[in-house]
C-alpha cells in the first residue's frame, strides 16, 4: 500500500512560502496529500519513486499552476436584504457618511438581519459563499456586526457557522457587536458598548460561535476608548482581536490594535507612519480592501510604500458586505490591488493566500504549499501565476482541492447567484 493518498504530478507549484524565488515557484514539480495534509512538495526530480508506487491516487495536471488555496480574510458575508437604493444615493453625491447618519447604512441592514429568521439568512448566505469557493476560495472569515443586539448577533455567527458545515470550505468567524449603533441606544453610545461587553461577549464566548472579535474604530463608529473597552473585554474571554481602523479619518485605531497584538488592521486609507511602525512591532497584519475604495470612489489610497518600507504584511480581502463592497470575488480584489494600490501581482497573491492566514491567526496552517499544512490546493488553468492578478472578470480556476479532496461544484455548491 502507497503512503501517499494522492500526488499531483507534472505540476508548476506557486508555493508562496519563502524560498528567495518569485512565488516560491517549483516548475516541474509534485506535491503529495495524506488525509487532510501535505506530506510532499518538491520537483518531479526529487521523488524517491515512481508516483504510482508512491500514492494510491496520481493526478496528472499537465503543467497547470497550483497555489495554496485562497483565504478571504475579512467579510460580511451574512446578512439580510439589499442596499441597491443606497447604491443610487451615493452615484447622485451623497456620501457613505450622510447616508449612515441619515439611518440608512450599516441600521438598514441591521434591520432586515434582525428580521431574517437563521433559515432565510442560510439560504440567503450560500450562493455568496459558493461564489468565493468557486474562485478558489478554501478559507472564508466572516464577521456578525448586523444584528447589534445579543440574540441577532449570535444568530449571524451562528448561520455563518452553518455555512462552514454546509459547504466545502474553512469558515472563519468574527464578533463584530461594535459595528454602529443601533437606534435604541440613539445618544447613549456608552451604554450600547456596556451592552456589547457585559451582555453580548459573555454569550458570543459561552456559545463558541466566534473565533475573534471586530471593532469599528471611526468618526461615524466607536471611539478609541470605547474599541479598547471592548479589547480588554475580548482579552478577559481569551479571544483575539483584529479592528476596522482608519477608513475615513486617523482615530488612532491600528496603533491601538497593535497594543492589544491584533491580528490584523483593516482599510488604513488614513494611517499614520507612527501607526505603521506600531504594527511592525506587533505582527500586525495590514488587511486592505480594495473592493471598498472602489465602490465608494474613495481618493486617499492605503500606504502600501509604507507597509513595505516597515516590513508590514499585507493581506487584500473583498469585504464583502451590501453596502460598501458588493463584490463577493476575491479573484477580483487581486486585480484591484495591484490596479488600483499598485502593488505588484506576486504581493497581491501572498495577501490572498500567505498574508491571509496571518490575519486569521492561521499561519502554521494553511496559506503556503508547505508539509504539514492543510491541504488546500488551487489548481488554475494559467500560463503564469501574474495572470491571477491579471484578469479582471475571468475566472481560470481548473480543480479546487479542500482538505485534501477536489470539490465536486455542480454537487456541493449552490448554484450561483446573490439571491435567497
Amino acid at each position: 500500500m502507497a503512503d501517499w493518498d494522492t500526488i499531483w504530478i507534472n505540476a508548476n507549484l506557486a508555493t508562496m512560502a519563502g524560498t528567495g524565488m518569485p512565488y516560491g515557484k517549483i516548475e516541474n514539480g509534485a506535491i503529495a496529500a495524506k488525509c487532510d495534509r501535505i506530506v510532499w512538495v518538491g520537483s518531479m526530480d526529487a521523488l524517491t519513486g515512481k508516483p504510482d508506487t508512491l500514492a494510491n491516487h496520481v493526478v496528472d495536471i499537465a503543467g497547470k499552476w497550483v497555489t495554496p488555496g485562497l483565504i478571504d480574510c475579512h467579510t460580511h458575508l451574512v446578512f439580510g436584504g439589499s442596499r441597491a437604493s443606497e447604491f443610487e444615493q451615493r452615484l447622485q453625491g451623497v456620501s457613505y457618511e450622510e447616508i449612515a447618519r441619515a439611518g440608512g447604512g450599516i441600521v438598514s441592514t441591521m434591520t432586515a438581519t434582525r428580521e431574517a429568521s437563521e433559515e432565510a439568512l442560510v439560504r440567503a448566505s450560500l450562493p455568496r459563499l459558493s461564489n468565493l469557493i468557486r474562485e478558489g476560495c478554501t478559507t472564508v472569515e466572516i464577521k456578525s456586526g448586523y444584528g447589534l443586539e445579543k440574540s441577532a448577533e449570535i444568530k449571524q455567527l451562528s448561520v455563518a457557522r452553518t455555512l462552514g458545515e454546509s459547504l466545502p470550505v474553512n469558515v472563519q468567524t468574527t464578533f463584530l457587536g461594535a459595528h454602529a449603533l443601533p437606534p435604541e441606544f440613539k445618544g447613549r453610545q456608552a451604554d450600547y458598548i456596556e451592552q456589547v461587553i457585559e451582555e453580548m461577549m459573555p454569550a458570543v464566548a459561552e456559545s463558541g460561535t466566534a473565533d475573534a472579535v471586530d471593532a469599528f474604530c471611526e468618526s461615524i463608529g466607536f471611539t478609541a476608548a470605547e474599541t479598547e473597552a471592548v479589547f480588554k473585554s475580548a482579552q478577559a474571554h481569551d479571544l483575539p482581536v483584529k479592528l476596522h481602523a482608519e477608513q475615513l479619518s486617523d482615530l488612532g485605531g491600528a496603533a491601538l490594535a497593535a497594543r492589544f497584538g491584533a491580528l490584523s488592521a483593516d482599510h488604513l486609507e488614513f494611517v499614520s507612519e507612527d501607526s505603521v511602525l506600531a504594527m511592525a512591532a506587533a505582527g500586525t497584519v495590514a488587511v486592505v480592501l480594495p473592493g471598498a475604495f472602489y465602490i465608494l470612489r474613495e481618493t486617499q489610497l492605503p500606504p502600501i510604500d509604507l507597509f513595505r518600507k516597515h516590513g508590514v504584511d499585507i493581506a487584500i480581502a473583498s469585504d464583502f458586505n451590501p453596502g460598501s463592497s458588493p463584490v463577493p470575488s476575491l479573484l477580483l480584489m487581486l486585480n484591484m490591488s495591484c490596479t488600483l494600490f499598485r502593488m505588484t501581482p506576486e504581493e497581491a497573491l501572498a495577501g490572498a493566500t500567505r498574508n491571509a492566514a496571518k490575519a486569521l491567526g492561521l499561519a502554521a496552517d494553511r496559506g503556503t504549499l508547505e508539509v504539514g499544512k492543510r491541504a488546500d490546493l488551487a489548481i488554475w488553468n494559467i500560463g503564469q501565476p501574474a495572470e491571477l492578478a491579471y484578469w479582471a472578470g475571468y475566472n481560470p480556476l481548473h480543480t479546487l482541492i479542500h482538505d485534501g479532496t477536489a470539490i465536486d461544484f455542480d454537487a456541493q455548491l449552490v448554484s450561483p447567484g446573490l439571491a435567497a
